[in-house]
């Protein structure tokens, strides 16, 4: 009966120990398959022709003529829309026609002055271009289609006179016709309703076609294309068909969100057939293309991460953690050796490893903000160094941070040789210290290789003690460790705190935090290997 019992026993442990395994396989797939599924997309993903522009103007990359022929391509559908945009806009953006009167009446006056015009014919003939210029400017204010009808035939009467024929004020007649068949189809007592949907209308247009080809080029490199990316280029494309809205419907309780078609806030105006077109030729305006962007991982990046990719983050999280654990090494080994070989179990010992064990589970940020009183403030600055956070101060930081775990795996792996081992180097003579270097150092080199691989992970993977001591957002590569340097944690944080950016480009935050977990892991098997490698030296392979 006890023998059934224990086969039971032994077989429950089984059953529970392979459905714990299970069980938080499940768990990492459920994490991390969304996170991967959607980093996978900042490296594989359909492009357009902006994404190709962006890669020539930045890059240098792709072929020059090929571009120029896919860009006369997709200027053909382009210009389509952008010309239904300005033939409503004539009725709508009252500003900029008056500006254009004012413009034309301008040239018209200088081009007297170089015909030699003077005197009462210059006085008469300015007088008269001078009231049309007022006429129109009076029609282009007016919400009544009559009285807007009986100026532009006022100033038609003009458009054969001779002084008007094949000069500047000739524009006045084309601006006043454009016009009058701009407002046939416009409610005017909605003007200004108009203009505030148009400007979302163009603000929608630009992020998704960027600047006219004769728009001044933008400061910023975000602003000078439109979308790279064929799933940002659908999302645009809902933006511009459908206008939400936050609405109460019944007092008393939560606004909803409504959608509508904004093709019906402009029904029966010339800027109605634009939704439907844009919805038609969006693959002809923006001829998307699969691509695999490998050099997502060695690009660097434009500022706020919009573009490029995290080469500077990557090496920036390589240094990071491979100088801290030069600091963590050594000293969590010469710790461990020192409590285990040399004290002895007295209260000062105790009170060392409760102080340990204290630390290690001690919150990061806790780390960060001594990183940066003792590090920055103290420390770098008392030897001459500036008084900043850079790549010294962060890994060191994170040294201190991790040194407990180091301490505590080390200290078990050099408990865990066999006693033996150690009696017998002591008995052929050798002295405590070649012992230790020679016989149980290597003997406790594996478990001392799985405390690098726990301190590895957590020193790559760490925000907070890297926030006030050394990372950065945005910057130029560092060129000493006095420097500053980006990382891909802290990286894919300030996407996170950013919330219009975040939203944008969602394929960046999750291309670093799957980048992340790579290079972790490439890291960890190079751990393992080298563990394994000690293993087979350790049993004589």
């Amino acid at each position: 009966m006890h023998l059934n019992t224990r086969q039971i026993t032994d077989k429950a442990f089984t059953v529970l120990t392979g459905a714990s395994v299970v069980l938080l396989t499940v768990v990492l797939l459920i994490v991390l398959g969304p996170i991967t599924w959607r980093g996978a997309k900042a490296v594989i993903f359909k492009d357009t022709i902006e994404f190709r522009k962006m890669q020539f103007a930045l890059y240098h990359r792709g072929n020059y003529e090929d571009l120029q022929s896919e860009i006369a391509e997709v200027h053909q559908f382009r210009d389509a829309a952008y010309l239904i945009i300005d033939e409503f806009k004539h009725g709508i953006d009252t500003d900029e026609l008056i500006d254009e009167s004012k413009q034309i009446y301008r040239q018209f006056g200088k081009e007297l002055k170089y015909k030699g015009t003077s005197g009462a014919e210059y006085q008469q003939i300015r007088s008269l271009a001078r009231e049309i210029r007022d006429k129109l400017q009076a029609t282009f204010q007016s919400n009544d289609k009559q009285i807007i009808q009986e100026n532009i035939d006022y100033i038609l009467q003009y458009r054969t006179n001779g002084e008007f024929v094949d000069t500047a004020a000739a524009g006045f007649f084309t601006l006043g016709e454009d016009f009058l068949k701009s407002v046939e189809n416009i409610d005017l007592d909605k003007r200004q309703e108009y203009a505030g949907a148009l400007q979302k209308v163009e603000d929608i247009i630009l992020h998704l076609l960027g600047p006219k080809p004769d728009d001044p080029v933008p400061a910023l490199s975000m602003d000078r294309y439109g979308a790279t990316r064929w799933d940002l280029a659908q999302k645009l494309l809902d933006q511009l068909l459908w206008s939400e809205k936050w609405v109460q419907k019944e007092a008393d309780q939560p606004m909803i969100k409504v959608r509508t078609l904004r093709a019906e806030q402009f029904e029966g105006t010339k800027l109605e057939p634009l939704f439907g077109y844009v919805q038609s030729n969006l693959d002809r305006m923006m001829k998307p293309m699969p691509t695999f962007y490998w050099r997502y991982f060695i690009d660097d990046s434009t500022p706020g991460h919009y573009f490029g990719g995290v080469g500077p983050e990557i090496l920036g999280t390589l240094l990071l953690t491979l100088l801290a654990m030069i600091f963590v090494i050594p000293l969590g080994i010469i710790s461990a050796a020192y409590l285990v070989e040399c004290a002895s179990d007295n209260m000062a010992v105790r009170i060392i490893r409760m102080g340990i064990n204290t630390l290690a589970g001690v919150p990061s940020i806790v780390f960060g903000l001594f990183g940066l009183a003792f590090f920055v403030l103290f420390l770098i600055p008392l030897f001459g160094g500036a008084s900043k956070p850079c790549i010294l101060a962060a890994s060191l930081t994170l040294a201190v941070l991790t040194l407990p775990v180091m301490i505590r795996a080390s200290e078990e792996a050099i408990r865990s040789v066999p006693q033996t081992y150690k009696e017998a180097s002591l008995g052929l003579g050798a002295s405590r210290f070649r012992t230790f270097m020679k016989v149980t150092l290597p003997a406790a080199l594996p478990g001392i290789l799985t405390g690098i691989i726990l301190s590895l992970s957590r020193v790559a993977g760490e925000t907070a003690p890297i926030l006030f001591t050394g990372a950065v957002a945005l910057g130029p590569l560092p060129k000493s460790l006095f420097d500053p340097t980006r990382t891909l944690s802290y990286g894919s944080y300030d996407i996170a705190v950013g919330d219009r950016l975040a939203m944008m480009v969602p394929h960046k935050q999750y291309g670093m935090v799957v980048t992340l977990v790579l290079l972790i892991l490439c890291l960890n098997a190079v751990a393992i290997i080298l563990r394994a490698k000690v293993f087979r030296r350790l049993r004589g392979n």
